[in-house]
């Protein structure tokens, strides 16, 4: 038999709950995270939390500023630091 660990630190559940939101875990991972899931009831209640904040934010409507207007306020920025810092 090969030496796959089926049972997984709080920490590694938690990023593999974090990759399989975004479709990067391995099946492997997620069969590991579904075990740490089955006995370990902090962890089901951050999948939770994290699988309700990524819908919450997949339909909402929020509006993105476009790249030229956050590197107009950036240079606004570091000019308006640029001022404060000489005087």
């Amino acid at each position: 038999m090969s030496n796959i660990k089926f049972f997984i630190p709080c920490d590694e559940a938690n990023h593999t709950c974090d990759k399989s939101q975004y479709k990067e875990a391995t099946f492997l991972e997620k069969i590991k995270l579904n075990i740490h899931l089955i006995y370990c009831k902090a962890c089901r209640k951050y999948t939770k939390n994290n699988a309700l904040l990524t819908k919450k934010i997949k339909i909402s409507k929020v509006d993105c500023l476009d790249k030229n207007t956050k590197e107009a306020m950036k240079k606004d920025f570091e000019n308006a630091l640029k001022e404060h810092s000489i005087q």
